[in-house]
């Protein structure tokens, strides 16, 4: 088990022609810089720079849970974690809803999954046409750094798979840092999220995977593998 290479902003993290630049690198005559305090990661010559501090930057496509903070005429405005509040309109809503009684459908503080669907110079717009959007009404919510999901997440849903199947919940892990953890039981529940808060704090060792597995076995053991494993997460 050992550390991840650390770059900071200006460094040269290679040089020559056999590798590319990657997100948050940039390359000038022959080398390639970082431009993100961050971990960094090679996959087929690819470098980039994994951010581990910093706030949500939102992106088309990405899966957020969000906070109803206000209720306008047709919509409600959501807050996701960023600079800026995002909008849910009553058009991107399946379902009926009844323009005079929005609060029958989000009222203020209620929880939601949503999909950006669109970024413009008017803001973020936020829809709920997909499976698995929609109003939370329950689960255990909490928050971690934005920058740590992809760890959280892992390459093509291995870790966050790892989480589910070795505590029967279903996880949601939004873009914007917030997770949700479904389970039977709150001490599933419990479980799960202290697997994700060891992921975060282990963020910057390789071999995860593998620390996470005997995490888990000095947990009590593993739990049986559910039939079903649900996958929200968007990953990057």
């Amino acid at each position: 088990m050992t550390e991840r290479k650390i770059a900071i902003p200006g460094e040269i993290i290679a040089e020559g022609e056999d590798y590319l630049p990657g997100e948050w690198t940039e390359k000038r005559e022959g080398k390639i810089y970082a431009l993100k305090y961050g971990l960094i990661e090679e996959a087929n010559k690819l470098l980039k720079i994994i951010p581990v501090s910093g706030t949500y930057s939102p992106r088309r496509g990405n899966v957020v849970i969000g906070k109803i903070e206000n209720i306008t005429f047709n919509g409600w405005v959501v807050d996701i974690g960023a600079p800026e509040n995002a909008f849910l309109t009553v058009m991107e809503v399946p379902q009926y809803v009844n323009k005079d009684a929005l609060e029958e459908v989000f009222d203020i503080g209620d929880m939601l999954v949503a999909k950006i669907w669109s970024m413009n110079k008017r803001g973020i717009d936020l829809s709920l046409k997909a499976k698995g959007l929609g109003k939370i009404d329950e689960g255990l919510i909490f928050e971690i750094n934005p920058n740590k999901v992809p760890r959280v997440i892992g390459k093509e849903g291995s870790m966050i798979n790892l989480i589910k199947d070795n505590t029967g919940c279903d996880i949601t892990v939004g873009q914007n840092g917030r997770v949700l953890i479904e389970g039977d039981s709150i001490e599933g529940e419990l479980k799960a999220k202290k697997a994700i808060m060891h992921i975060v704090e282990k963020s910057y060792i390789e071999g995860l995977t593998e620390e996470v597995e005997n995490w888990f076995k000095s947990q009590g053991g593993l739990a049986p593998k559910r039939e079903v494993s649900k996958d929200l997460e968007d990953d990057e």
